[in-house]
């Protein structure tokens, strides 16, 4: 990989995580490899996989940082390894199950030099199993009755409808590039979360600042969505309840908070364990309800 000293532009530091998922991390290596920004430091936070990837991942770019924690740290944690390791002008955070196309970073850069109230951005996204459908071209509001939002755009034939420079709500945790500068004035990503959410908080700690987050459609990026965590396994579901309740204790007004908790209580709690019940789905059931048990136990912690 280039270096800072030999290389245009500013260094970008490309930040991601692995959890027992090397091969699938050597492909987001391979796909870095081949893009056109070339100066870029590459660093990879290992969450205390069952096997060191260090070797694959070496193989496919011999000058990767790996950084392996000793425990799972979760979403947050590993990224806030990655940095408190970084040397760029620019830290870009990408999902391990996520590939570059080109102009990726270009574009991320153009949209930084543009709007200088810039915080954060993320690029367009598509689903990697089907090339040319949005996944994500910002985000809407989060609602104040169910804690939910949705995707603007997704699931839709990308024939550039979106293709706008946009301030959006939150950036997509799967790639979102923030300066060295407002990370130093914001901090680190929120471990609290663990995993799901993280970023949704810290696109408000962003905001409380005064910045914006904005969507770039000149940069695109493929994602192959829950490589991990499994697209419907019951850890999702624990991380998911647990963390939508928190979100709304920390970044909502206390009116709508109240708003929030009573429909929470008459409307999802029911709703969820009867809908879990009928489909026999006791694990699911368990996270559901130790996520709501979570947020009863730790009532004042919020920070």
């Amino acid at each position: 990989m280039a270096t800072q000293t030999e290389s245009y532009g500013p260094l970008v530091s490309i930040i991601t995580v692995n959890y027992n998922n090397a091969a699938v991390t050597c492909d987001l290596l391979r796909s870095i490899t081949r893009n056109t920004y070339r100066n870029v430091e590459v660093i990879v936070v290992d969450n205390a996989s069952a096997e060191d990837p260090t070797t694959a991942l070496k193989a496919v770019d011999p000058a990767v940082k790996v950084i392996r924690s000793e425990k799972n740290l979760g979403f947050s944690g590993g990224n806030n390894l990655g940095l408190r390791a970084a040397l760029g002008e620019y830290l870009f955070l990408v999902n391990n199950d996520t590939e570059f196309t080109d102009g990726l970073i270009e574009g991320l850069l153009e949209l930084f030099a543009q709007y200088p109230d810039a915080g954060i951005a993320s690029p367009k996204f598509h689903y990697y199993f089907h090339k040319g459908t949005i996944e994500y071209a910002g985000y809407q509001a989060v609602d104040i009755f169910t804690g939910r939002n949705g995707m603007v755009g997704c699931k839709e034939p990308d024939n550039g409808q979106y293709d706008k420079v946009t301030e959006t709500n939150y950036a997509h945790g799967g790639g979102m590039m923030i300066p060295a500068r407002v990370l130093q004035e914001v901090g680190l990503m929120p471990e609290i979360f663990f995993l799901y959410y993280e970023e949704f908080d810290w696109c408000e700690q962003i905001k409380r600042k005064g910045y914006k987050v904005y969507y770039q459609y000149k940069s695109l990026i493929y994602h192959k969505e829950s490589m991990t965590t499994g697209k419907n396994s019951p850890l999702k579901t624990y991380y998911i309840t647990r963390n939508r309740i928190l979100f709304m204790r920390r970044n909502v007004k206390l009116l709508h908070r109240a708003v929030f908790m009573c429909y929470l209580a008459l409307f999802t709690i029911p709703k969820n364990t009867l809908t879990f019940l009928l489909k026999r789905e006791h694990a699911h059931l368990k996270a559901f309800w130790n996520g709501l048990f979570w947020n009863i136990k730790n009532i004042k912690k919020v920070v």
